[in-house]
């Protein structure tokens, strides 16, 4: 278990991402995924108001009505870590004070709960000041609406802002950042003055979020064209924009099969395992079926040796420079 920084929040350091909820996965194969994600010690669930509403009739919401009716089944609130986020929501777009407190209340009434224990601010928007931002997001702390407040897809100076801010004017700090960060997209948070850098000045947790590349890094594709009719096909593919990415990508591929062979796990595993030794808090994975959940559980019961860290930033170093 870890304890989140500048919390009282203790968690198994692997967190459950929603977005399938509602999208690949239907209420009932979500509630299998729910159930045995908790019974295995598992108590951290990402999701978002706007989580699907990408998927063709889908409107946003159903991620989060899913877990609120799970929720409701089972009784588990209080066993139960819940973040969501704010700004994509088609109802709910973008960060105005006004928006973020009525996009609030509606992802209370559709997760069925009187607080969510960590709340996003989910993309940055431009046309708000930090300030105003800030003070929204205080507002719900006071209101015992969120318990903690987190950040991401902002710069880090809009993010440095919104820090000093808070401490000028005495409002919730953010104890959280979720990055994207994997084997593949590296740059933003191992840079000098990125998020990784950030979180360990602030003390901040850090929460992955594309944290298998969207499925690639499972192992699951031998080559670009097994990639052909995958759901997140075009997510992947935005890794692998030339044919140097693509060879690195799978040379990436190869280290972690060598790795997950002489640990007798599965590359998924290795993967977020990687993630959990270079700083991540919890990465955040999905799982559209239960029979997906054991290789994340093993994460955390994972440790790499020092070569093995070695030849996954050296397979993977190409990804670890700004495109």
């Amino acid at each position: 278990m870890v304890r989140l920084s500048g919390t009282d929040l203790d968690i198994r350091p692997l967190v459950l991402g929603g977005n399938t909820f509602g999208w690949t996965s239907d209420e009932k194969e979500s509630f299998a995924v729910l159930d045995a994600f908790t019974a295995a010690g598992g108590s951290f669930i990402d999701t978002a108001d706007g989580y699907s509403a990408w998927a063709p009739g889908n409107h946003g919401g159903e991620s989060e009505t899913v877990i609120g009716h799970w929720l409701a089944a089972r009784g588990h609130r209080d066993d139960v870590v819940i973040a969501s986020k704010v700004a994509t929501h088609p109802e709910f777009k973008g960060l105005a004070p006004a928006n973020i407190a009525a996009a609030a209340d509606a992802s209370l009434a559709r997760l069925g709960t009187d607080r969510i224990d960590l709340y996003y601010a989910h993309f940055d928007d431009p046309t708000q000041t930090v300030a105003d931002m800030a003070a929204a997001f205080d507002a719900l702390v006071r209101a015992g609406k969120i318990r903690y407040v987190g950040l991401s897809n902002f710069s880090v100076a809009r993010e440095r802002e919104w820090f000093d801010v808070a401490e000028r004017e005495g409002l919730a700090k953010p104890v959280a950042l979720q990055p994207q960060y994997n084997l593949l997209h590296r740059a933003d948070v191992e840079g000098d003055d990125g998020y990784g850098a950030l979180a360990a000045e602030k003390g901040l947790s850090i929460f992955s979020y594309f944290s298998l590349a969207s499925g690639f890094l499972t192992g699951k594709y031998r080559s670009t064209e097994n990639l052909q009719g995958a759901a997140r096909a075009g997510m992947i593919e935005a890794y692998l924009p030339d044919d140097d990415a693509r060879r690195s990508a799978f040379e990436v591929i190869g280290a972690e099969r060598d790795i997950a062979a002489a640990h007798g796990v599965e590359v998924t595993s290795v993967s977020l395992a990687w993630l959990l030794a270079r700083g991540v808090t919890a990465p955040i994975a999905s799982a559209r079926v239960p029979e997906q959940l054991p290789a994340l559980l093993a994460a955390t019961e994972l440790t790499l040796t020092g070569s093995e860290l070695q030849a996954l930033d050296a397979a993977s170093q190409g990804f670890a420079t700004a495109a």
